[in-house]
């Protein structure tokens, strides 16, 4: 069996895989290299074939998110290490071994992600991970590097190995026994949060979550769907109620999630007065989603409590709510938060 197999999800991404993908087999020795195409319409899967015959192909007939796409792909791969990687990314030398060796370091280790830093700036942190994703007591995810839309020059800050909360979908290693013991990746996401979710399940089964500043790459963003999308909006707005729903105890989501609620209404009328309407609207869509499907929500709550039986994670959230540490206190830098995790 293969060690590792890093798996490319790719959907109408040719421009992407011809510019990145040399990268990845040239400082990827050993591994195996696979794309896995999610019905692209444009001609990605012929520029695989022709120009780099020693990338495996998986196919599917249709577009099944980014959630369905990798559970649908992985299926079929056997390998102990998987490493789910964006196809807007470029690998540098060197960036399997730091991360790869964390595992064999510690067997209750379950997912972990490298440094991520911009393509366009590389000398700054990239929006999707940073420096390691953490969350706040309220379920807004954040990383070290990147508080909301402010994120941070790389100087060296974030080059330690260390326990985070989640690990970002841009470049995800877990073990792919896990992966498959968990269930995958949850496909009613589509996209968007589904790897803090899944790091959530992996922390209440007993796993941890590490980040490994020794091992960089940069990461374009935005390159499925844009980040001034109203429908990346709406899946973050949604995933993230569903998210703290399926996974906060009860004594607090029964509090939190009111919350949430009022301050999703709150962002609604920010983006009416920007101004961006399919934005506001996208945030009213989520919930109409969420309370729609609240039943089938609180099933999965109750599924997961009986295979986890525990609220518990091996990292704790970061105890105040970053919303007030970014808008009302004005905190922008990771250092500068309340004893930050």
């Amino acid at each position: 069996m293969t060690e590792v197999a890093i798996v490319i999800l790719n959907y109408n991404g040719r421009k992407f895989l011809d510019q990145f993908l040399p990268s990845v087999i040239a400082h990827s020795s050993g591994a195996r290299v696979i794309v896995a195409d999610n019905g692209s319409t444009d001609d990605s899967v012929p520029l695989v074939r022709e120009r780099f015959p020693l990338v495996e192909l998986i196919c599917s007939d249709s577009n099944r998110g980014f959630c369905g796409g990798y559970n649908f792909a992985l299926q079929q791969v056997k390998a102990k290490y998987y490493v789910l990687l964006n196809s807007d990314v470029e690998v540098t030398q060197g960036w399997l071994e730091p991360v790869i060796n964390l595992f064999k370091s510690n067997p209750k280790l379950g997912a972990a992600q490298p440094k991520i830093l911009s393509h366009r700036n590389k000398s700054q942190f990239e929006y999707a991970g940073a420096g390691g994703g953490l969350i706040d007591g309220l379920g807004y995810p954040f990383c070290r590097g990147r508080i909301f839309n402010f994120v941070e020059e790389d100087q060296g800050q974030y080059n330690d190995a260390r326990p985070i909360f989640w690990a970002t979908g841009a470049c995800h290693f877990v073990r792919a026994d896990l992966y498959h013991q968990l269930g995958g990746l949850d496909e009613d996401y589509f996209a968007h949060m589904e790897e803090i979710d899944f790091c959530w399940r992996l922390q209440r089964a007993g796993y941890e979550i590490y980040y490994q500043g020794a091992s960089t790459v940069y990461h374009v963003g935005g390159g499925t769907l844009s980040s001034l999308s109203p429908k990346k909006t709406y899946f973050n707005f949604r995933n993230c109620l569903s998210m703290i729903t399926k996974h906060m105890p009860l004594a607090e989501l029964l509090w939190k999630l009111p919350v949430r609620l009022v301050l999703d209404w709150i962002a609604a009328l920010k983006f009416l007065v920007q101004p961006s309407p399919a934005d506001a609207w996208a945030v009213i869509k989520a919930h109409l989603y969420f309370f729609t499907h609240l039943a089938a929500e609180y099933k999965k709550r109750r599924m997961l409590n009986k295979k986890l039986a525990s609220f518990d994670t091996t990292t704790p959230r970061y105890p105040h709510f970053i919303v007030v540490d970014y808008f009302l206190l004005g905190t922008t830098y990771y250092k500068d938060l309340r004893n930050p995790k």
